[in-house]
């Protein structure tokens, strides 16, 4: 993997530094994870008629365990970006095989499983850096493609995607099993 220490400033906020992080480091990301989970929480209300929430310490305790399960693949990437020393935001990126089918995407995909970035910090640049230095460590391992989810009543989240670059491709819908109300 090729190292990257800074990227550009934005509109006059200063650079951005990024840092890789091993098994060791993740629980770095604790508290970044916890203002993300608040995020989605607000964000979609809409879903605690069919899918129960879980606290924030629940979902940490989650998250780590599946982060130690991707950092334990060699490809998998966990990117911190630092302004002036302090953790901005971060990203979790995957590779997995890709299945052919109606479109040409290579024979693997770059997916992030997240992107986060301080509630402080957004607007200055923290998603665009870290998405620059995705593409280019990624594009480096021969990769095509790079994917993402994005809550589908996050209008915010969406239209900075799009921004970046990215396109509707599939939508994921949920469902209780055996019941239409949530928590049967």
């Amino acid at each position: 993997m090729e190292t990257s220490l800074a990227t550009k400033s934005h509109g006059g906020v200063p650079t951005l530094r990024f840092r890789y992080l091993g098994t060791a480091d993740v629980d770095e990301l604790a508290d970044l994870w916890a203002a993300l989970h608040e995020r989605h929480t607000a964000t979609a209300p809409h879903l605690e008629d069919i899918i129960t929430r879980v606290t924030a310490d629940e979902s940490w305790r989650r998250r780590r365990e599946q982060y130690l399960a991707w950092l334990s693949e060699p490809e998998t990437l966990a990117v911190v970006a630092e302004r002036g020393g302090a953790p901005v935001g971060y990203a979790m990126v995957t590779v997995r095989e890709n299945q052919q089918g109606s479109w040409d995407r290579g024979t693997r995909v770059a997916v992030v499983q997240t992107l986060a970035v301080r509630p402080d910090h957004g607007g200055t640049g923290v998603g665009s850096g870290l998405l620059e230095e995705l593409r280019r460590q990624v594009g480096a391992m021969g990769i095509h493609d790079l994917e993402l989810t994005a809550l589908a009543t996050s209008a915010e989240d969406i239209r900075f995607f799009e921004q970046e670059g990215f396109r509707p491709f599939v939508t994921t819908m949920v469902s209780r099993i055996g019941a239409f109300g949530g928590h049967d």
